[in-house]
């Protein structure tokens, strides 16, 4: 009797492991042709009967450098970067962008992020997204990366743009170039979800700047904003381990950002 309730117990625990591994997302990289002799690199994470699927867009100079083992040179510890797999865990594809081929060194995507080259690229994005399986798409910038979900939101329109948009710890206001509400987001004709911390100690993404922002989305079908407090303020107030790349309330966020990205 022993012998049996050991080995019925080696086989569920195996059962156990082998779903779990069946439950993990997928992970691969991607270099997607997206201009004549150009590529576009992503980082991909499936999951297993993926719901919808978002384009990650880092902030700051946003040259990842993704190695074909899917390693980074930078960039890691970004908000969106370090919660990838919490996207994919709520039923999400996740495709990390990098800088394109003909932007792999400094000054990476500074000075890219509004301009035509960089909508071509993130529209083959898209479109790769779109031709592995039939769900949402949706564009997710954070800080610097919100300048460019934004703007390619504006200049995509109907099929080749995304179905959505998400701005986390936007660029509200900018001393050398176009912050995130000084551009046409009255062409915004799709939903719309901004997330900010109250808390944000950067210049450039005040809290109280926040409705600036959501003034100027007058034509989307679906818009709002979640706020957060609290978590963990370290450094810099515009990098990630402070209170603008949510530190320490990652899981929360995801979740919410997540649901509302579902939502029917």
């Amino acid at each position: 009797m022993g012998s049996r309730i050991i080995t019925s117990w080696l086989f569920l625990f195996w059962m156990g492991l082998v779903l779990q591994a069946r439950a993990q997302p997928v992970q691969q990289v991607v270099d997607v042709a997206s201009r004549p002799g150009i590529t576009q690199r992503m980082l991909v994470l499936t999951p297993p009967s993926p719901k919808g699927a978002v384009i990650l867009l880092a902030g700051g100079h946003g040259g990842l450098q993704v190695q074909t083992d899917g390693s980074m040179l930078w960039g890691k510890g970004n908000f969106l970067v370090r919660t990838r797999n919490l996207f994919a865990r709520q039923g999400l594809t996740v495709a990390v962008l990098d800088a394109p081929s003909d932007r792999r060194g400094p000054p990476f995507l500074s000075n890219f992020r509004q301009t035509p080259e960089h909508v071509a690229d993130i529209k083959a994005a898209i479109g790769w997204l779109r031709a592995q399986a039939n769900v949402p798409v949706w564009l997710v910038g954070t800080s610097r990366g919100t300048q460019s979900a934004a703007h390619v939101a504006i200049e995509l329109v109907g099929p080749s743009g995304p179905d959505g948009l998400m701005l986390t710890s936007t660029i509200l206001s900018e001393n050398l170039g176009r912050p995130v509400p000084g551009m046409a987001l009255d062409k915004l004709h799709i939903p719309v979800l901004v997330v900010h911390h109250e808390q944000d100690g950067c210049s450039l993404c005040r809290f109280n700047d926040v409705p600036l922002l959501m003034d100027k989305l007058v034509n989307t079908p679906r818009k709002q904003l979640l706020s957060f407090k609290g978590g963990v303020n370290e450094g810099d107030p515009c990098e990630a381990a402070s209170y603008h790349g949510f530190n320490g309330l990652e899981r929360d966020v995801v979740s919410q950002t997540a649901a509302w990205v579902l939502a029917k």
